[in-house]
């Protein structure tokens, strides 16, 4: 019997996702550091031909942030504000280049709270506000394979 996914953009190799208990509802968003929103917009949109669809100043997060249309998800560009802000901070780490990967979740408290559970670190004690009035928070890129997970429960 083949247990393989028909779907041509399912990797043959895997079996097919049983969804039942997933928390992750699909890919939100890849999150890109940039040391400056309008040249890195310019490229995006010059190279690969996206559109912003959003915009905007996250002053809480200390950030400048575009949202650039890719299919159902986006390609987030974040330009610090400051040079104390978080973006900053990576950017002088590790360079501009991937900072996060970001999930669309039904309920960013309760996902927080399983991960918890599972004893994974999130950062925050409550959601903070992202991207258009939604919800986030993070879990520790430290346990999760070294990459910053955030988990965005959409505004209504």
């Amino acid at each position: 019997m083949n247990t393989h996914s028909t779907n041509p953009a399912t990797p043959r190799h895997l079996p097919p996702a049983d969804a039942s208990d997933a928390l992750l509802t699909e890919l939100d968003h890849v999150g890109i550091a940039v040391p400056d929103l309008e040249v890195a917009k310019e490229f995006y949109s010059r190279v690969f031909g996206l559109q912003v669809v959003h915009e905007e100043v996250n002053e809480a997060q200390g950030v400048r942030e575009a949202m650039l249309g890719v299919g159902d998800s986006c390609i987030q560009l974040l330009a610090p504000l400051t040079p104390e802000s978080t973006i900053a901070k990576f950017i002088d780490r590790a360079g501009p280049g991937i900072q996060q990967v970001a999930y669309r979740v039904t309920d960013v408290k309760a996902v927080a709270a399983t991960l918890r559970e599972r004893g994974v670190r999130v950062l925050y004690d409550e959601p903070k506000i992202g991207t258009a009035g939604s919800l986030v928070n993070f879990a520790h890129p430290k346990d999760c394979g070294g990459v910053l997970i955030e988990l965005v429960q959409p505004a209504n």
